[in-house]
């Protein structure tokens, strides 16, 4: 079931309706201890007998208010609930509340972060209209924040290169990805962690789709791209292995709500 999301910055006058409250206590999600582990629907939070430090106003999923919130880093969770960090519930969530609680954790970082300016150290103001922050003294304006990363997967004829990361599950490979450093296209920035990762150069790059990853704020601009030469030489410090696969010997890959396996199986399928 598709649900429809649309964003929003002013919440109701009145909230008259159940909200869908996405509560974090630090990086971790407040959410149902039950089968469905949902999140909780409630007026407001004051129903489980929590406060929130603050509140923003994220949108309706179908026709629902939607709210993320800070919770005191000493919150216990109400009876029946859990608190549980968002790689937890990667694939546990269903994928439309997932994505949902992504957006939430990153507006609720960036409020909790730029309470203050960074330039003047003022309080900062909250612009109505627009999801922003401005420094009543020096006037500068403070947005959500997103690092963009490329990821990409690279073929060679009927095999594509995947890679295990030190940080991965021993069992576990993916295609190579990285973040865009300042002043580089994104095709660029393909090349250069390609070649710095795997020791690879690559052609025919093509745009391929994008994925909020709320890891902690990152946008995933995902391509292909083809073989052009060398041999894998892998960057120690980040790749503990890398080879060429084919399409029906493939590893154990990431689950199926991430760009990095639609990659794969639109390569497989293909």
């Amino acid at each position: 079931m598709t649900r429809i999301f649309i964003p929003g910055i002013t919440p109701p006058t009145q909230q008259s309706q159940p909200a869908w409250w996405f509560a974090f206590v630090g990086n971790k999600l407040l959410i149902r201890n039950d089968t469905f582990n949902q999140i909780p629907h409630l007026i407001n939070l004051a129903e489980i007998n929590l406060t929130p430090v603050r509140t923003q106003f994220i949108g309706t999923i179908d026709n629902h208010p939607c709210y993320c919130a800070e919770l005191p880093k000493d919150t216990v969770p109400p009876q029946g609930m859990i608190f549980r960090g968002l790689r937890e519930l990667y694939g546990i969530l269903e994928e439309d509340f997932f994505a949902l609680s992504g957006r939430a954790f990153q507006i609720m970082e960036w409020d909790r972060t730029h309470q203050y300016c960074g330039h003047c150290a003022t309080a900062t103001t909250q612009l109505s209209g627009d999801r922003a922050k401005r420094c009543p003294n020096c006037g500068l304006v403070n947005y959500p924040r997103l690092s963009p990363a490329i990821i990409v997967l690279i073929s060679r004829g009927e095999e594509l290169l995947l890679a295990r990361a030190n940080r991965f599950p021993q069992a576990m490979y993916s295609v190579l990805a990285g973040f865009v450093e300042a002043g580089e296209s994104l095709e660029e920035t393909v090349i250069r962690e390609v070649k710095e990762e795997v020791g690879i150069s690559v052609k025919n790059i093509r745009y391929f789709g994008s994925q909020s990853w709320p890891f902690p704020n990152s946008l995933m601009i995902g391509f292909t791209a083809d073989y052009a030469d060398g041999e894998i030489v892998i960057e120690e410090q980040e790749i503990a292995d890398a080879a060429w696969f084919k399409k029906d010997n493939l590893p154990q890959i990431p689950p199926k709500l991430s760009i990095a396996r639609k990659l794969i199986d639109a390569f497989v399928s293909s």
